[in-house]
């Protein structure tokens, strides 16, 4: 059978007549076969089931209904007015939750129901409920009453446009009428139960929750209670419980005839906030308070916190001003504490906590705090001022002055003076100290600050001509230094000059005593500035040193540099002769009856004893002798493992021979002697260049070669190539290109023992080849012969360059190269030792 497809619409419409059934809902659906196109004009079958509750809740009402398509496939029919299956239509209660139809249709008319689907029923169907609301369809009738038990809102009116949801109007003059009246009729209401109750969901800042206005002097809203609150606001968040403004009048007035005008409190221990915020943007007095009593005109009290708070914000205003305009005090602080203070004040911000100044009297009379003692024979102090913050790096007590000064008059300028007015003490002008485990910058004493362009940040001046005294005595018992000076940029860490014949530096250590007269001592890694300068200008030595003691065995001057770096000016004495002249380090042994030598360089660990270069065109080291001696002597004494000399060039590209040894006289160039003591020689190199060795010579290479020309370019060729006799050139040689070639002259060397050649020893021969003739040669092989065996002779092959195994039936004088020395079997082109003898 067919599958259809269809679309469905429902109409449902509520047919209501006043007291008549049944009641009839409106059902159209759309038929399309499987390939979508309509079933026009056919008649088809629908069972209906009304289902509760959910797609798949048991049915309350089912009926078969049948009909028509038209000619557009759509089939109208009423749900109500078929034949009903189970249930009763109109005794269905729609107010028990929701409904959903269920339909199944036959295309063909008949009971084989094969499309089904399920909807939910909205608002329309629930309409059939309005007949048992209570309206019965009829007028709301006035006065109405009714009671019910339902926790849902009773009575709801929603207004989307501009009026009003919800409107109260009473006409009548009699006391106490209301328009609209809420009553909580319960005594003991839950919290926060309200009689009217106004929300405001606006979040815009303008809305009002209730609104309350009156048009002549009454209230615009009005509570009363015998012990309650009449009127009672609250704020959740950041508004205000009640808000009162007035644009001319007062914003809220409070009175009261025996009781307390207003009451403001605060009972959570956790809330820090004012309790009451006072604030005007005008010129008016914020708070005025005003009595005719004799009564405060404000008394404050508190257990922990201040009586009263005074604070302003304005650099020219005061947090408290008490004014006098007679000749007592404009504030008195009075106490009798151990402890506290009789006048505090106390500065939050950037201010002054307590602030005296002298405003008009120009008399100079005039002072601007004035602390006293001896006041009816006390014995407290004058003035006290403390840091009790660690954290705190504040000054405690801060002097300044923008007067000129007069250093030599102690009342005159100065921004602070000290005077011990008694020529009999012992007490200091100024005494001050500091406890600290630290030595940083600026734990001092007494910490002195020149910040002008001129000045000093601490002058003593032994002022009297006939005085002994020294200007500046310092002196520690501890291990520091008496004196630390330190210059942070240019200057001079001390500058000393004298004006008479003294010492402008006179450093001394007394007899009793063990230490330095001076040391000198840079700690910082990337200084590079000499730890001490000496300079003169006259003719005279700049630093001279000398132990006076004739059995001393210390030295007049020790330098030491402890480095891992062998960098150019590390060392333990760095001379410099930067003139056309002079020398940068001169060692004189001036006695002519001594045998100490005048240098001596030792070096303990594996650096040279003395490292000697010439940056320009001198020499490393020049050496003379004017007697008989050696003008270098170098030896190695019976215990030690090193060399006399060794001389290396480890420059490549440096052309210069590591050693020269030249001569202009008829004697040998070097002699080598050996034996012991070491006079007998050995080996010696003539004037002329010939060597003369007594026992032979040896050389590391395997072979003797001998230099050739080659046709072509040197690059063309290869260590073990064979080599034949040119036939185009004289003494040239070329790769072999023939087997059994009688023209055979030798194998390209590898590494030659014996190298012969016609040139002179400085000419360049790296254009021509070394051809080795007799001796062991790595020699290219092939194949073409056979495989080769140790001993086998070897003979050019048909590949250039590159010899094969001999056919001794073959074999002609003057084509062997020589003898395999390995065996070979491999198909490539290869090489093998081979002892070259040409015959």
């Amino acid at each position: 059978m067919k599958k259809f497809l269809f679309t469905i619409g429902i109409v449902l419409g509520v047919f209501l007549a006043s007291a008549q059934v049944p009641e009839k809902m409106s059902y159209q659906a759309v038929i399309r076969n499987n390939s979508g196109q309509l079933v026009p004009n056919q008649s088809i079958a629908v069972k209906v089931s009304i289902l509760q509750g959910s797609p798949a809740g048991a049915a309350v009402y089912s009926e078969r209904l049948t009909g028509n398509t038209n000619a557009n496939g759509l089939v109208s029919l009423e749900i109500g007015s078929g034949t009903v299956l189970t249930g009763t239509f109109n005794t269905i209660d729609w107010t028990t939750g929701s409904y959903y139809l269920k339909t199944e249709t036959d295309p063909a008319g008949g009971t084989n129901y094969i499309i089904a689907g399920t909807s939910q029923l909205l608002s329309v169907p629930y309409a059939m409920y309005a007949k048992s609301a209570g309206g019965g369809g009829g007028g709301f009738t006035l006065p109405y009453t009714n009671s019910l038990n339902n926790p849902a809102t009773l009575f709801s009116l929603t207004n989307n446009g501009d009026g009003t949801s919800l409107e109260g109007t009473n006409a009548t003059t009699t006391s106490n009428i209301a328009a609209i009246r809420g009553i909580v009729s319960s005594a003991t209401p839950g919290g926060f139960s309200s009689g009217v109750r106004g929300i405001n969901n606006g979040t815009g800042g303008l809305g009002v929750g209730v609104y309350g206005s009156q048009a002549g002097s009454g209230w615009g809203v009005y509570g009363v209670t015998p012990d309650g609150l009449g009127v009672y606001g609250n704020a959740s968040a950041n508004g205000y419980g009640v808000y009162a403004n007035s644009n001319t009048g007062t914003g809220l007035n409070a009175t009261s005839n025996n009781g307390i005008p207003a009451n403001f409190s605060i009972y959570n221990n956790a809330n820090n906030n004012n309790v009451i915020v006072a604030n005007s943007v005008g010129n008016g007095t914020v708070v005025n308070v005003t009595t005719t009593g004799n009564g405060a005109g404000v008394r404050s009290s508190t257990a922990a916190g201040f009586g009263l708070h005074g604070i302003t914000s304005a650099l020219t205003s005061a947090g408290v001003v008490g004014d006098n305009n007679g000749g007592g005090e404009a504030v008195v602080g009075r106490t009798t504490s151990d402890i506290a203070g009789s006048v505090v004040g106390r500065n939050d911000g950037g201010g002054y906590g307590v602030r005296g100044f002298v405003a008009t009297s120009a008399a100079g009379t005039g002072i601007g705090v004035l602390g006293q003692i001896g006041l009816n024979n006390s014995t407290g102090r004058a003035g006290r001022f403390e840091n009790l913050n660690t954290t705190n790096l504040k000054n405690a007590l801060e002097v300044e002055t923008n007067g000129n000064g007069n250093i030599p008059d102690n009342t005159q300028g100065n921004a602070a003076s000290f005077l011990v007015n008694n020529t009999n003490s012992v007490a200091a002008a100024v005494r001050a100290e500091v406890k600290t485990i630290f030595g940083n910058f600026g734990a001092a004493a007494i910490f002195g600050t020149s910040s002008g362009t001129g000045g000093f940040a601490g002058l003593f001046h032994a002022s009297n001509v006939s005085g002994n005294g020294p200007a500046l005595v310092a002196i520690t018992d501890g291990n520091g230094n008496a004196i630390t000076a330190n210059a942070s940029k240019d200057g001079n860490g001390v500058e000393a000059n004298i004006d008479g014949a003294g010492n402008a530096l006179y450093a001394w250590v007394p007899t009793f005593a063990t230490g330095r007269a001076g040391r000198f001592n840079i700690f910082n890694e990337s200084n590079t500035s000499d730890v001490i300068t000496v300079t003169t200008v006259g003719n005279g030595i700049a630093g001279n040193f000398k132990v006076d003691k004739v059995t001393g065995t210390k030295a007049a001057v020790r330098g030491e540099v402890n480095s891992q770096f062998a960098n150019f000016g590390t060392a333990g004495i760095y001379g410099i002769s930067s003139g056309t002249g002079g020398y940068a380090g001169l060692f004189h042994a001036s006695n002519p009856a001594g045998n100490g030598p005048a240098l001596i360089a030792i070096a303990d660990g594996n650096g040279n004893g003395i490292t000697a270069n010439a940056s320009n065109t001198g020499d490393g080291i020049e050496t003379t002798a004017d007697g008989t001696g050696n003008a270098i002597y170098a030896w190695v004494p019976n215990f030690g493992n090193g060399r006399a000399a060794r001389f290396a060039n480890f420059n490549t590209t440096n052309t210069n021979p590591p050693l020269t040894v030249e001569t202009h006289s008829n004697g040998s160039i070097a002699v080598f002697k050996s034996g012991n003591p070491g006079t007998v020689n050995v080996a010696r190199i003539n004037s002329a260049g010939r060597g003369f060795f007594n026992d032979g010579t040896q050389n590391s290479g395997a072979d003797v070669a001998e230099v050739f020309d080659v046709e072509g370019n040197i690059s063309e060729y290869e260590t073990g190539d064979i080599l034949v006799i040119s036939t185009d050139s004289d003494r040239t040689v070329e790769k072999s290109s023939e087997p059994y070639s009688t023209l055979v002259a030798g194998v390209y060397a590898t590494k030659p023992g014996v190298l012969l050649t016609e040139e002179h020893i400085d000419a360049d021969i790296s254009d021509k080849v070394p051809m080795g003739v007799i001796g062991v040669i790595p020699t290219k092989v092939c194949l073409e012969g056979g495989s080769i065996k140790r001993g086998d002779m070897l003979v050019t092959s048909s590949k250039p360059g590159v010899a094969m195994k001999a056919d001794l039936k073959k074999v002609k004088v003057g084509q062997v190269i020589g003898k395999a020395l390995q065996d070979y079997n491999q198909n490539e082109t290869g090489k093998i030792k081979v002892l070259v003898n040409i015959k």
